[in-house]
């Protein structure tokens, strides 16, 4: 069930101009609008990549489907996009939310960590598997991802069982130019989907590095992305159910090239795997 939108904090910086907004259940989310800069497809790319992420055990914000009510936009002047030089109001409606992990009021949220730290992360391993799952979808973004200092076991499932204590976790956000986009394809370019900071990548000897993610994605179960598609509006295909369709038939296809992808990435980029032997 969407949830209603009941504050807007602020607007967020990049293309596809979020907001923050708090939400009737006190939560605080990202909200991306389908009549965003980039295309109303940019929130299926996000919701269906969320969604095969968290199966894929990597730390992603929770997903949900937020409502903005005519008064709710009556009442906040500076919710809008900028398009060019004029205002473009957004509209009412069911609208794209990813949910902060962390009360911005409370915990600092950073988009960029010291060497000394990054190389600390909890689940910097995420990085790896995030690599697997961008080459097998066709990001054509570079990888982003924001950093927090929190106490959260549940954070690192693929860790195995280890004590809870505090630490920086990264999570992995910004799936819109997953499919390349609003274009629904997959282009080739072995240079998208890095994360420009490639000391997080220093643990990685070979392609065998990047398991268990290979074979999670390898035998990527046909529920999931089923049970994905399914929950998705109507009203933010609007006539696009067979180009999503067919899409989503070649992503399967794509299953086991997943490691030939990651062998021409490391021969077109060496350095970025520098222990790569």
């Amino acid at each position: 069930m969407p949830i209603r939108a009941t504050r807007l904090i602020r607007k967020m910086r990049g293309g596809a101009q979020a907001h923050l907004i708090q939400a009737e259940d006190g939560e605080f989310y990202v909200v991306k609008f389908t009549n965003n800069p980039q295309h109303r497809r940019i929130l299926i790319n996000e919701w269906l990549a969320c969604a095969f992420l968290r199966y894929l055990q990597i730390f992603v914000p929770d997903t949900t489907l937020i409502e903005l009510t005519p008064e709710f936009i009556e009442d906040s002047p500076d919710l809008y996009l900028s398009i060019g030089t004029r205002r473009e109001p957004v509209p009412s409606g069911i609208h794209f939310g990813s949910r902060l992990a962390v009360h911005p009021d409370r915990v600092a949220v950073f988009d960029f960590l010291p060497d000394k730290l990054l190389g600390k992360l909890e689940n910097r391993v995420d990085f790896l598997g995030m690599l697997v799952f961008d080459k097998w979808v066709g990001n054509a973004d570079s990888r982003q991802a924001v950093f927090f200092r929190a106490r959260a076991k549940h954070w690192t499932p693929l860790k195995g069982e280890t004590p809870p204590r505090i630490g920086f976790f990264a999570q992995m956000i910004d799936h819109g130019f997953a499919f390349n986009g609003p274009h629904w394809e997959f282009q080739e370019s072995p240079l998208q989907g890095l994360y420009f900071r490639t000391s997080v990548y220093d643990q990685v000897r070979s392609v065998d590095s990047f398991q268990p993610w290979l074979d999670m994605v390898e035998h990527f179960p046909v529920e999931v992305i089923d049970s994905a598609w399914k929950e998705i509006p109507r009203r933010w295909l609007d006539g696009d159910e067979d180009a999503l369709q067919q899409m989503l038939e070649t992503l399967l296809k794509r299953r086991t090239r997943v490691p030939a992808l990651l062998g021409e990435l490391q021969r077109k980029r060496a350095t970025a795997f520098a222990n790569w032997r």
